[in-house]
């Protein structure tokens, strides 16, 4: 009991010493994980290795982003604007399939809730989806998107609330 007490889930608001945690989150988190459905040439397009830390930091603390930690180290992140819109979902792949995802995406739906916010959205990666779908969100549309010179596949999804 004691030992499965000292790896709770913590979820907490981004602070901004979670730059290069994040960062580094993102970023395996789509080399690793997210390698099985894309090609070489798209993760380093999505993901290079060459991100301005202050500029990634500037972006997750002007976003309302959480940070799921695990035994005091982040473990994933995920944010939301003021309509429901989710630009990022991330778990390292160390911590894949631990329930870090849904325990976000929960706070987020709570949030969105309190706001009052219709339903939520986001555009999920190939490997995403399977994830958002599983938690009631049903795809708008395909999409194709550039990002440095590389087409992604991503989905238009989003999911009703109801209060």
């Amino acid at each position: 009991m004691l030992e499965m007490a000292e790896h709770e889930l913590h979820l907490r608001r981004y602070v901004p010493t979670d730059a290069a945690a994040t960062l580094r989150c993102f970023q395996r988190a789509v080399r690793g994980t997210a390698s099985r459905d894309y090609d070489p040439e798209q993760i380093e397009s999505w993901a290079p290795g060459d991100v301005d830390l202050d500029a990634w930091g500037r972006r997750r603390a002007s976003a309302e982003t959480w940070v799921a930690e695990r035994d005091g180290e982040p473990v994933g992140f995920t944010d939301v604007d003021d309509d429901g819109y989710i630009d990022m979902m991330f778990v390292d792949p160390d911590a894949a399939r631990t329930g870090v995802a849904s325990a976000l995406l929960q706070r987020i739906v709570d949030l969105a809730n309190a706001r009052g916010c219709a339903e939520l959205s986001t555009n999920a990666s190939i490997t995403a989806r399977p994830f958002f779908e599983r938690h009631g969100f049903q795809i708008v549309a395909e999409q194709r998107v550039e990002r440095r010179g590389s087409v992604l596949t991503n989905y238009r999804m989003r999911r009703p609330l109801t209060g």
